[in-house]
């Protein structure tokens, strides 16, 4: 048997190997299959061998490459398309939460304004039948108005919308109710089109013809419904925010240390490799520095819009305010007949009118109950279903939202999240691969980012510090309408009795052990003696008489606003 030469075979089989590892490393045909699974560009720019003496811009290293000009130029596009797409699906969920409770709470208020409609309707239709004609289109002009006003639509005024229905209202009750003989004997029309019903609208005010009520349902109207327009205003303000970060441009050196992280690998035939953590971290705190800086007006912003559903939903603060028309504008014409003889006394004096129709005694109806029925009403009334559901959107939509007030400033590791290997021994640092990155990592926002070794940021970004700047200005224009909304954490978290006693500096909590006193809630927590707010294009208009509630309404209101600020809502 001949002898066998192990060492001839051992040296075959590692020239053979050599070869093979050899003809491995000089092909680019892994660099075209990922050029291709990625959608980068045209497979016909990736070269079937690496070359040497490359004219590249981004990925230059000394040897061979995969990559040429063209393809960097791809990988420029690449990179763009992807990173603000990554962008947009996470600023989705976001926005898909603010648009659904938008809808939510605008569906909500306008059943709650077509039930208060409806309840309205129906004293006239059983109680003063003689004025349901006349009056009907009075009532949907208040209702429109109201409604308008909730949606933060047109420069409405609550208090200017309730004493323009009372001034329509005051003729038909003055001659049909107080005086139910004149009616007939100066026709149909008497309110409207002639002297005297001029006259009993115009003066309306100066005579008082239904006392206090007008003026305690204007009142407890625009304190309660405030509320509810600066949360729909403000439910704008965060659609724009989001608009405009979505569209925001990524510089020219975040596009080159971009493709340096995801493709110069690429380019040495790794396609595999993943990034460090570290050094994903100063390249997306890089080209999200101007975004970043958008996280303490936002954080302040979502506070905001917290308190205010608070404030809205808050012993149903809203639903009894438009439940209540009914019985104020009922009370308002018992006040009337119960002072007929000198209400019709006084009209003579004013007006000029002399009535030859005696008074007639006239039925008088109690007032009916004006407290709201339960959510599981089997009532057949348009809008029934939706009493209550304003706390429960406010309790959903707190639990949600406070989930994004840090959005802004930990976009950078969400991004980053998705490019990390897990538990891999080596990464790649942008040129080389390393078992771990040893470069400094930089904290967020602009001013940071002076130290940041893979991207330079000039400066902001003037479309984004502009949006800064508006969202800064929104959060104090609202802070001084509303006293105490935004300068605390939600009622939900305070009202938990924890305290997670978890901070950073990054969240802006320095001093956090020193107790915060923030200038009390008013009634609705709205301030009393703001009379103007313009937030940019969404003027919000006020009127100066909003302290003239009756006192036990306004105690009633109050009452039942300090035992929501001790108990949950059920």
């Amino acid at each position: 048997m001949p002898r066998v030469n192990v060492s001839w075979i051992i040296t075959v089989l590692a020239v053979e190997l050599a070869t093979l590892s050899a003809a491995h490393a000089h092909s680019c045909h892994e660099v075209k299959t990922a050029f291709q699974v990625r959608q980068i560009g045209q497979l016909k720019w990736v070269p079937e061998t690496p070359a040497t003496d490359v004219d590249l811009s981004i990925c230059k290293h000394a040897g061979p490459s995969c990559c040429t000009r063209r393809m960097e130029e791809s990988y420029r596009a690449a990179v763009l398309r992807d990173t603000t797409q990554n962008i947009r699906s996470y600023s989705f969920e976001l926005k898909y939460q603010i648009s659904a409770h938008v809808a939510a709470f605008q569906d909500t208020f306008q059943s709650l304004i077509t039930f208060s409609q409806n309840h309205l309707t129906s004293l006239f239709e059983t109680t003063y039948s003689s004025l349901m004609s006349p009056i009907s289109p009075h009532i949907g002009s208040l209702f429109t108005d109201l409604s308008r006003f909730l949606q933060g639509t047109g420069n409405v005024s609550v208090e200017t919308a309730v004493h323009s229905f009372f001034d329509s209202l005051f003729p038909l009750v003055h001659t049909r109710i107080v005086n139910p003989g004149m009616a007939g004997s100066i026709g149909e029309d008497s309110y409207n089109g002639n002297q005297l019903g001029d006259c009993l609208r115009m003066t309306r005010q100066d005579i008082n013809p239904f006392g206090p009520h007008p003026k305690v349902m204007a009142d407890t109207l625009a304190s309660a419904l405030r509320a509810g327009r600066v949360l729909s205003l403000a439910f704008g303000m965060g659609f724009k925010v989001m608009n405009v970060t979505e569209t925001v441009e990524l510089s020219k050196e975040c596009t080159r240390a971009l493709v340096r992280m995801h493709y110069c690998s690429h380019c040495r035939g790794l396609t595999l490799i993943r990034a460090c953590s570290g050094y994903c971290l100063n390249v997306m705190r890089g080209c999200l520095a101007s975004l970043s800086e958008l996280h303490n007006p936002w954080r302040q912003y979502v506070t905001v819009l917290q308190d205010l559903t608070h404030i809205v939903a808050g012993a149903h603060n809203l639903e009894l305010a438009l439940l209540g028309i009914k019985g104020q504008v009922e009370e308002a014409i018992l006040y009337a007949q119960l002072h007929g003889p000198r209400l019709t006394a006084t009209v003579d004096k004013v007006c000029g009118h002399s009535s030859n129709v005696s008074s007639t005694t006239v039925k008088m109806f109690p007032p009916t109950s004006v407290t709201p029925p339960p959510a599981n009403s089997s009532q057949d009334v348009p809008g029934a279903d939706k009493i209550g559901m304003l706390a429960h959107l406010h309790r959903e939509f707190t639990g949600y939202i406070s989930r994004f007030k840090s959005f802004f400033s930990i976009l950078p590791e969400t991004l980053c999240e998705g490019e990390m290997g897990i538990d891999e021994p080596t990464c790649w640092s942008g040129d080389d691969v390393v078992k771990s990155y040893t470069a400094r990592v930089v904290g967020n926002g602009v001013h940071a980012q002076r130290l940041n070794p893979e991207v330079r940021v000039r400066g902001a970004d003037p479309v984004l510090m502009d949006v800064k700047n508006r969202l800064e200005l929104f959060n104090m224009e609202i802070q001084e309408v509303m006293p105490g909304v935004g300068h605390r954490e939600s009622w939900d978290e305070r009202g938990s009795g924890e305290s997670s006693g978890e901070c950073d500096d990054e969240d802006g909590c320095e001093g956090s052990g020193e107790s915060v006193v923030s200038p009390p809630l008013t009634e609705a927590g709205v301030s009393k003696n703001a009379v103007k707010v313009s937030f940019h294009d969404l003027p919000i208009t006020q009127n100066k008489s909003s302290s003239g509630a009756s006192l036990s309404m306004a105690s009633f209101n109050i009452i039942i606003l300090a035992l929501a600020l001790h108990w949950p809502l059920i």
